[in-house]
Parts: structure tokens; sequence; C-alpha cells
């Protein structure tokens, strides 16, 4: 097997910060959010200078750019999955992690190639590359596309997180009610500052909440923080009345134990985390008011997509 030394500079850098990403997604327990992994790669693998140096044109890190790039080889490759800048390794990118570096990237840029001749308008072009660039055996203007809006959903996601986290617990309280409206819900109680009785929201179908299903909602906000199952056991116990059902939002996310012990309830108990909650909001942004869009406002930007 050939040493890594021996690589061009742009394969040498994706061989070593591929092979941390997919480690770093195991360890992880399989999916991270992008920006955390870039972060964690930064954290951990000696980057060279060459490395680390921007793209005048674009002002993008060198390694990051060539990473992205490559990640497409390992989505096509079936690795690794990628969803509203959340990473996602798969259980054959956790089987490559075996194959080292060098040989993870082989293996995925030749499957790609496989992938890219079944679609004749993915087929890689032969080209010049340069050192400068993350192309030197190949040309694919789509999946420079395609890493681009990669990187620029990662960073869009990041930006609302960290907006998202800048605020205090009563703040992100108004934002849940707010979505909760967006979704067609009436929303008679939001707990005010002090003592709530273990509710934060009741939301209703209809503005008497004489129809069902009537919504308890439990919200932390907890950026950092995994919510335990004994949070979601302490919500269930007030799913009292037939037709209630439990929804638990957090700014973080949830333990294993806590989204199993939510499945496997006798009561309806749904669990949104931070990635959802920005799915959600995404989705339902339209239906807001003025002055709830204005608690997390958006500016929604069309770049051109890819069918692939």
């Amino acid at each position: 097997m050939k040493d890594l030394e021996k690589l061009a500079p742009s394969k040498q850098s994706a061989s070593k910060t591929m092979f941390a990403a997919f480690k770093i997604l195991k360890d992880a327990g399989g999916h991270l959010p992008g920006k955390q992994v870039i972060d964690k790669i930064r954290e951990s693998v000696d980057l060279t200078d060459w490395e680390k140096q921007v793209y005048e044109k674009t002002g993008y890190v060198r390694w990051e750019s060539i990473l992205h790039f490559y990640t497409i080889d390992g989505i096509k490759a079936g690795f690794l999955r990628k969803n509203k800048g959340i990473w996602y390794l798969t259980e054959e990118g956790e089987k490559a992690i075996k194959l080292g570096p060098i040989k993870l990237l082989e293996t995925a840029s030749q499957l790609y190639r496989t992938w890219a001749a079944d679609n004749k308008d993915s087929k890689p072009k032969k080209g010049k590359g340069t050192e400068d660039e993350p192309t030197e055996l190949e040309i694919n203007k789509k999946q420079i596309q395609k890493a681009n809006l990669d990187l620029l959903e990662e960073q869009a996601i990041a930006g609302i997180k960290d907006f998202i986290r800048s605020k205090n617990a009563y703040e992100f309280q108004d934002m849940v009610a707010a979505l909760l409206r967006a979704m067609k819900y009436h929303t008679p109680f939001v707990s005010p500052r002090g003592k709530d009785g273990g509710l934060d929201i009741i939301a209703y179908n209809d503005p008497l909440g004489a129809t069902i299903p009537r919504l308890k909602v439990q919200v932390k906000h907890k950026p950092d923080f995994s919510i335990p199952v004994d949070d979601i056991r302490s919500l269930t116990g007030l799913l009292n009345k037939d037709g209630d059902i439990g929804l638990f939002v957090t700014s973080g996310t949830f333990t294993s134990e806590a989204e199993r012990s939510a499945r496997e309830s006798h009561r309806h108990i749904r669990l949104l985390d931070i990635d959802n909650f920005i799915n959600l909001w995404q989705e339902f942004y339209n239906n807001l008011s003025d002055d709830d869009k204005n608690i997390l406002p958006l500016h929604p930007i069309n770049f051109l997509g890819s069918n692939d």
C-alpha cells in the first residue's frame, strides 16, 4: 500500500480528513452536525500550513473545501449521508473505517466513478487539476456544486443554531409557541416566568380546546445537554386525560434511553430536538405572523440545485 506522503497534496488531505470524519461520526453514535465534525477534525488532525490556507476566490479554508468535495464520493459510495447539515455514517461507512485512510478514499472514489458511469449526465470529465483545487484527477462541475451547497447549508444551519443558543429559556419557549401557531394550533397557555406545574405550553386544535388532540408541551433550552429519560417520564405523568399528547422540545438533544422511552410509552409522546425544530421552523415559516417571524427571522436564498 502506498504511503500517504506519496499522494498528491489534495489526496493526502482528503484521505486523512475523511478518515478522521468517519471515526468522529462513529464515536458520536453515527451522526453529528457537519460543523461539529469540521471542528473536531480541526482539533484532532495535524493540518499543514498549505491545508490551512484560504482560497481567495471563495474565502473557504482549503482542507475544508477538499473534504466537502470528496465526501460526495463517500455519499455516492453509500458510506455517508447528509441531510439539513447533519452528517450520518452508514453501516457500510463504519465498516469502511477498517480500510484505513488511503484505501477508504480510493474505494469511495472508485464506487463514485462506477455510479457516475451509470449516470451519463454526471460522468467525470478529465481536466488539468492543480494543487490549489481538489480536482487533481477529475473535474466534475456537479460534484463541486454539490460540495459547495453542502458547505453553505451547514453554515446556514450553524448560524441558526448559534442564534437560538444566544436566547434565554423564555425566548426559546416563545419560539416553540410561535411554531405551534404556524402549524394551526391555538396556544392559550404559555408559561410565564416562575413555576409552571411542569408544563410550558398547552396547545389546542380549536380556541376552546374542545377537540382532540390536546398538546401538553415541555420546553428545555439546553443546547449542550441531552435530555434524560426521567424528564420524559415526568411529562408522561402529566398526560392524564384522553386525547392528551405530550410534546417535548429541546434546543439540545435527547439520550437514546429518552428516545426509547418515548417510543415505547403507552401515551403518545413526540420529541423534537434542535434539528427537528429547525426543520419545522423552515417548513412552516411562511405561516408565521410577522411578529413571530421576528423571533427567529430567516432569509431564504435560492441556489441552482442538482438532480443527483
